[in-house]
């Protein structure tokens, strides 16, 4: 059976310019700490790495510090912003990702909670009524968390906007850019975020390696103590195929960022070949959002049966996060912009990318239309 894999915000596959720098890294005979020649060459390898990285996002590759993905990074930003700047409340939006929203509800600190529009876009009036509300009841300063782009919706927010509001009040902001990163020009210094994330595997990259990148230096505050390793921030040897890997996708994704126009034309296509089908099948995410992203849902067809039906047609789709447990559940981000829960049961995900065709997108319109077909009857 042919099959089509529409499933990049997810993972996406990875890039032969990856795979190759992988492999060679993994054949480098030597721990990147070593002072010797083999060494030094594994931190060279490291640094080209970190180099493609910093490059993507406009940022000075020494701010750069590696971890397992953009779970880790996350939770080392929420740690380095409690225990190294002594934040005493937390701002975040609703549709964050689990690695920030859960960390953030058990740190023990108050936590103040920002609802998306119906468009899955966060209001900055919305976000400066909340950021005031949680300085004056914790006076102190304040960590705001909002992503660059969303997981499920593709919607993409204010982050810079956002940035100037915390920063004029003493706040910091948390950007994680994970799904952004390779899909939209992101730059560091338009964000102005103090702390943001990324993941490798989001963007052609292995799976295993992220990144968070600091505007200031820090006290580490590391969530694995042991060596001193990427700055003290992260100990442990480093894991110098993935970080290869990372930076060949890296400097894959920057080049390709030219390219996401014909991604964008593929989801177009994707999205009236729905419409066409089922007229009335809403689309969340109205406002700006990832060219490579199409949120929808089929009335009366649960997302559990949507994505089963398309997987036996051969297309790869999901419904919420991919990041629980296998889980097909009622989206957290769904219901965060106000939706129903039977209306956040019933959406799906299709995420397009570097390797996806017209043959992708026709195969996924004709599985959806004999699901309806088959439903309606």
């Amino acid at each position: 059976m042919n099959s089509s894999y529409l499933d990049y915000n997810a993972t996406a596959p990875l890039r032969p310019e990856a795979r190759t720098a992988l492999l060679a890294a993994l054949e480098a005979p030597a721990n990147p700490s070593s002072v010797h020649r083999f060494g030094r060459n594994a931190r060279g390898i490291a640094d080209i790495a970190r180099g493609q990285v910093a490059e993507l996002i406009g940022a000075d590759a020494r701010r750069i510090v590696f971890t397992s993905g953009g779970t880790e990074a996350n939770n080392l930003a929420l740690r380095l912003a409690i225990e190294g700047a002594g934040v005493k409340s937390l701002v975040i939006t609703g549709i964050e990702h689990d690695s920030v929203l859960r960390p953030a509800r058990h740190s023990g600190l108050p936590v103040y909670e920002v609802v998306a529009g119906s468009d899955g876009v966060v209001s900055l009036a919305a976000l400066e009524a909340t950021l005031g509300a949680a300085e004056v009841d914790h006076p102190g300063p304040v960590l705001v968390a909002l992503m660059l782009a969303n997981n499920e919706t593709g919607a993409i927010q204010p982050v810079a906007e956002a940035a100037r509001l915390a920063h004029a009040s003493g706040a910091l902001l948390l950007c994680d850019a994970v799904q952004a990163a390779g899909k939209i020009p992101v730059d560091l210094s338009q964000l102005d975020a103090d702390f943001l994330t990324l993941s490798g595997h989001k963007l052609g990259g292995p799976t295993g390696v992220g990144a968070l990148i600091t505007r200031d230096d820090w006290t580490p505050a590391p969530l694995l103590r042991g060596g001193g390793q990427e700055k003290g921030m992260r100990a442990g040897t480093e894991n110098l195929g993935g970080i290869a890997g990372f930076g060949a996708a890296a400097a894959a994704a920057q080049q390709g960022l030219y390219g996401m126009k014909s991604v964008t034309a593929l989801r177009d296509r994707l999205e009236a070949g729905l419409l066409a089908v089922c007229p009335e099948a809403p689309i969340y995410g109205s406002g700006p959002r990832l060219p490579n992203t199409l949120c929808i849902g089929m009335p009366g067809v649960p997302a559990e049966t949507q994505v089963m039906a398309l997987d036996l047609a051969g297309v790869a789709v999901s419904a919420g996060s991919a990041c629980s447990s296998g889980k097909v559940t009622p989206s957290h981000v769904l219901t965060a912009m106000g939706l129903p829960e039977q209306a956040a049961r019933e959406a799906i995900r299709f995420s397009l990318g570097w390797a996806s065709s017209p043959e992708d997108v026709d195969r996924a319109i004709d599985a959806w239309r004999k699901l309806w077909q088959r439903k309606r009857k």
